[in-house]
């Protein structure tokens, strides 16, 4: 599917979320033919993203309405800035704010929670990685944050890469599951989740691309890392704390991957502010 048809078909699904029946507030202490002029501002520092989300949104309810972008994604904001000038029907203005609103706030608190991890990785080989552990139907959107923010995507859906995880492993061996997907996999990297050094130095016996170190202590991935010695790429999820960051940096390893960059981040601060009427 075209990725704007995506967008549009979120986008209206979040309109009729919020407007099954109209606005009852709006429709009566609103003339229909009144205008109406408003800024979006920013009420806390952060990483601007998904100013054209919030356009579209604006679009797709009317698209009489005139929004003028003036901060574009991937820009540092501070509070006061002004991000955007809209102007037309004082009546859809009011009707989409807040779905406008919850996008751009979704989207620029994950830009800007990522650009502090990435920050931490400074000078180092290290990338930072999302996961799929976003708001379900909102994937599309969230890991283009991520990248507005500096981060890497992983795996958009299970079909874009192979990752053999431990509930895999229930069904046959570490061995038997590499080997047999080498013979099936098409040229895509394999990669496989680890729990312990017993589990690692049985599957570098197999050479996958990837190993991926899951909720090891420190001295664990450290461990790891000599026994690995460069034999496939190194990627850590879990456990992770802001702390760690720098330190599994100095180490060496290849990614880090970070599922609160999408699960449990904080929406960044903004707000629309009507300021002439007519």
């Amino acid at each position: 599917m075209n990725l704007i048809f995506q967008v549009e078909s979120i986008l209206k699904k979040a309109l009729e979320e919020d407007l099954p029946s109209g606005d009852i507030t709006t429709n009566l202490l609103i003339n229909p033919d009144s205008q109406a002029r408003g800024h979006i501002l920013a009420k806390e520092e952060g990483v601007l993203a998904g100013i054209e989300i919030a356009k579209l949104a604006f679009e797709t309810l009317d698209s009489k309405i005139d929004f003028k972008i003036l901060k574009k994604d991937g820009e540092k904001i501070i509070p006061q800035d002004i991000l955007a000038d809209l102007k037309g029907s004082a009546q859809n203005i009011l009707m989409g704010e807040r779905t406008a609103l919850n996008f751009l706030q979704r989207l620029s608190g994950i830009a800007s929670f990522t650009k502090e991890i990435v920050k931490l990785t400074k000078n180092s080989k290290t990338r930072i990685l999302d996961t799929r552990k976003t708001t379900p139907g909102l994937r599309l959107l969230e890991k283009y944050a991520v990248r507005v923010g500096g981060g890497l995507n992983h795996r958009y859906s299970l079909g874009d890469g192979i990752l053999i995880k431990n509930n895999h492993l229930k069904f046959s061996s570490i061995k038997e599951s590499i080997n047999k997907l080498k013979n099936n996999a098409y040229g895509k990297k394999i990669e496989i989740e680890i729990e312990n050094i017993a589990q690692l130095k049985e599957a570098l016996k197999e050479s996958p691309d990837i190993i991926m170190l899951d909720n090891m202590s420190l001295s664990e991935i450290k461990a790891s890392l000599e026994i690995i010695n460069g034999m496939a790429q190194v990627e850590v999820s879990g456990r992770v704390n802001l702390n760690d960051i720098p330190k599994l940096c100095k180490m060496g390893v290849d990614y880090i991957s970070i599922g609160a960059l999408t699960h449990s981040v904080k929406s960044l601060d903004l707000s629309l502010k009507i300021i002439k009427t007519s």
